[in-house]
């Protein structure tokens, strides 16, 4: 896939295209400073994908967007998660990069990209494979010596407190001795999300999303700078 960055920071065109560098499937074509040099060359030349800051001088990323008859995949890299929202709004944009980045993430951004680039077959079959919420349905916890069975779909969320966890279900309370990380190893990703260093939760059981906090049932849980584009990017948006 060739891209080019947009970016009005030296340090961070340099960051990402060594990121692209140390993966076969990108190619650096060309880099900028600000959108309106970038115009320039994309009115005589295509490519399959953009880097983009938001913040820059004379046009930014969210007017460059909509300036393009016929944008490419876009990929914004930027330090300001106020825009996650809008962003996800065009159906082109497929990841929001939240500086600084990492390998790791950006590891991510490349599924991302290829799964986007992918095209649709005509009489293409559908996957077959069992949703993983139907492979394993059920989560057994030990209180007290007992092991008591929970239903994914009755969990609210999970909060981290010292060398415990507290489970809350639709009708219940719960006090674990364990870890965030050990219990988020045994949930379902198309469930459950975490949305902050101590808590993960049930995705589907937002109500509502004001600011930096969610609202599950009565609970107001904490939004955390840099959990926030992956919550945005799974909402469905209208």
């Amino acid at each position: 896939m060739n891209c080019i960055i947009i970016d009005d920071e030296l340090t961070a065109r340099t960051i990402v295209s060594e990121l692209c560098e140390n993966t076969s499937e990108l190619k650096v074509v060309e880099q900028f400073p600000n959108a309106v040099e970038a115009l320039k060359y994309l009115n005589h030349n295509t490519v399959d994908v953009i880097f983009l800051d938001i913040h820059m001088p004379f046009l930014t990323g969210i007017d460059f967007i909509q300036t393009l008859k016929s944008p490419p995949r876009i990929v914004f890299t930027t330090s300001d998660t106020d825009f996650a929202i809008e962003a996800y709004a065009y159906e082109f944009i497929v990841d929001y990069l939240v500086k600084p980045i990492t390998a790791q993430r950006f590891q991510k951004t490349i599924s991302k990209l290829k799964n986007a680039m992918q095209p649709v077959l005509v009489g293409q079959t559908v996957d077959t494979k069992i949703p993983e919420l139907l492979q394993d349905p059920d989560l057994y916890i030990n209180i007290d010596r007992r092991l008591i069975k929970l239903k994914f779909q009755d969990i609210l969320l999970i909060e981290a407190k010292g060398d415990y966890i507290e489970i809350k279900t639709v009708d219940s309370f719960y006090r674990v001795h364990s870890t965030l990380k050990k219990i988020k190893e045994k949930l379902p990703e198309s469930l459950f999300m975490q949305i902050h260093r101590s808590f993960i939760i049930n995705f589907t059981k937002i109500i509502d999303i004001q600011d930096n906090s969610v609202l599950i049932e009565r609970s107001v849980i904490p939004i955390s700078r840099s959990n926030r584009p992956n919550l945005m990017q799974r909402l469905n948006l209208l």
